[in-house]
């Protein structure tokens, strides 16, 4: 496609398929909310979603991840349709993704190739760069068989056969030697980062955490006053900002962090450890829900379970539920006596079931339209104050 205004061609999205299982684990509404994630992961990642196929299946096919009923429905719609690619839900491995090849003739990719693929597309800092590099390397390692079937062994015969390896081998080594040299650099880099920590002074440090795309950024800049880069996409923010804040006249450190997503990465974890330990290291959390979305619950459980694995799970925390003004709910009909569902509870009904059950210092906000964001500021104010006078006892800008 041309486009007239630059004179310089426009590259058409690639078209995609998702494929998903329904498990005994995973039920059909479950299944759906998971494929509308990765549907938006891959208009993140620049992709058009076009069709979703499900299956029923105890467990994933070893070789093919779906039955091969369902794979020639795939391959039919695929050849049709001329798609690009078929992303799969789960983590594939090395010889699921040289059979679905084989079969379906198109590229092959997972939810994970997918997560590291947007990461590296957000990386802009040396050190989230470096942490991209590493745990593509790591995701590389053990999948690297189907890229090496034209080329079984290095050039041999007569007058060269020799204790030579195959090229895989060499790959892999390669590999192997690539990863430890970022694990280097990546030791390196934490030092640097712990001597910033170190050097910011006698305040106290707060972290924005949440699920990917609730709206941290956007609370970001309406505290701190200067423009954080914020967009309806996962994974907008993937480098750690850090920000002075003045709430009154308490001031402390307020830090953007990467958002969590279900079923991430263990190696992306790992990676990006050194990014966590913003959150590791800060004295209080600032845990953001996007209120509107149908599984927030679900959401809240994903980021509990990560800043208990990264170690932040005993920090003192406050509850922000944002976007407040996109939260849409059916009201029921006076005679209409069935069960009411999720669908049916209003945001005053939530708010007062969340304030009850929950121990944890909470508040219903909008960003986007700053409804409530005074009664935020003081909330914030009053739990940062605490943790500094304790801190702090001398410090006398307080009073």
């Amino acid at each position: 496609m041309l486009d007239k205004k630059n004179n310089s061609i426009v590259k058409n999205p690639e078209t995609a398929v998702i494929v998903g299982l329904i498990t005994n684990n995973q039920q059909k509404e479950k299944v759906n909310e998971y494929l509308d994630e990765l549907a938006f992961l891959i208009e993140t990642a620049g992709g058009k979603p076009v069709k979703r196929f499900t299956q029923p299946l105890d467990y994933p096919n070893v070789k093919t991840y779906v039955g091969s009923g369902k794979l020639d429905e795939i391959k039919q719609y695929v050849k049709a349709a001329e798609i690009d690619m078929v992303v799969f839900d789960d983590e594939l491995g090395g010889s699921q993704i040289r059979n679905l090849e084989k079969v379906l003739e198109c590229k092959i990719i997972d939810r994970t190739n997918l997560i590291l693929d947007i990461f590296a597309k957000r990386a802009q800092t040396s050190h989230a760069k470096v942490q991209v590099e590493l745990a593509q390397y790591q995701y590389l390692l053990p999948r690297l068989t189907g890229m090496w079937t034209h080329l079984e062994r290095q050039r041999g015969g007569i007058g060269l056969r020799g204790p030579g390896e195959t090229e895989i081998e060499t790959d892999r080594r390669i590999i192997r030697d690539k990863i430890s040299l970022l694990k280097k650099k990546l030791l390196q880099i934490d030092k640097q980062m712990a001597t910033q920590r170190k050097n910011r002074g006698q305040l106290i440090r707060a972290a924005l955490v949440g699920y990917t795309n609730v709206g941290k950024s956007t609370i970001m800049t309406l505290l701190s006053k200067s423009e954080v880069f914020a967009e309806n996409k996962l994974f907008a923010t993937l480098d750690t900002t850090v920000r002075k804040v003045v709430v009154d006249n308490l001031p402390f450190l307020l830090s953007d962090t990467v958002g969590f997503i279900r079923k991430l990465p263990h190696g992306l974890v790992e990676s990006f450890k050194s990014t966590l330990d913003e959150v590791r290291e800060s004295d209080i959390l600032i845990h953001v829900v996007d209120i509107s979305h149908p599984e927030f619950e679900d959401q809240i459980k994903t980021v509990n379970e990560t800043l208990t694995e990264i170690g932040a799970g005993d920090k003192k925390v406050v509850m922000v539920f944002n976007k407040v003004d996109a939260y849409k709910w059916i009201e029921k009909d006076a005679d209409d006596l069935s069960p009411s569902s999720k669908e049916n509870i209003s945001l005053n009904d939530l708010q007062k079931s969340w304030m009850a059950k929950d121990n944890n210092p909470c508040i219903f906000i909008s960003a986007k339209t700053k409804h409530n964001y005074h009664e935020f500021r003081k909330l914030l104010y009053d739990n940062i104050r605490d943790i500094h006078s304790i801190r702090y006892p001398y410090n006398n800008f307080l009073y």
